[in-house]
């Protein structure tokens, strides 16, 4: 018996909205969608599940904020690769590479009531 993938499900107010920014700001690709309800999106070996929150949800509540940690081969290409869609938020909503002293070198992005982070580990230096 083997696991194959931990999929994140977050919440949103808006599908076709959360889409476009996945695609837009990351390259995610839609896999399959119900119109309103629920959207899978890809890139690569990552994937999200975007599911519609209730209408009762308030997703601006401090409680409701969800984390999205994406692994990459190298963070740094990944943000070279969409600097210009990156940068062009709101200053707010985003921050460049930089390293954590969790052995993590990461690059942040706030959509809504998502922080999505994406980082590589910190190779250690064998000198």
């Amino acid at each position: 018996m083997t696991f194959q993938n931990c999929t994140p499900m977050p919440a949103v107010a808006d599908i076709d909205d959360a889409v476009k920014w996945f695609t837009g700001t990351l390259g995610f690709q839609v896999g399959s969608k119900i119109p309103e309800v629920y959207a899978f999106l890809h890139r690569d070996t990552a994937a999200l599940r975007l599911l519609k929150a209730g209408d009762d949800v308030d997703l601006c509540h401090p409680s409701a904020q969800q984390v999205i940690y994406i692994d990459v081969a190298d963070v740094d290409a990944v943000y070279a690769a969409h600097r210009a869609q990156i940068e062009a938020l709101p200053a707010r909503d985003w921050r460049a590479p930089f390293d954590r002293y969790y052995n993590q070198r990461e690059f942040h992005l706030i959509y809504k009531n998502l922080l999505i982070m994406v980082g590589t580990a910190i190779k250690e230096s064998t000198t």
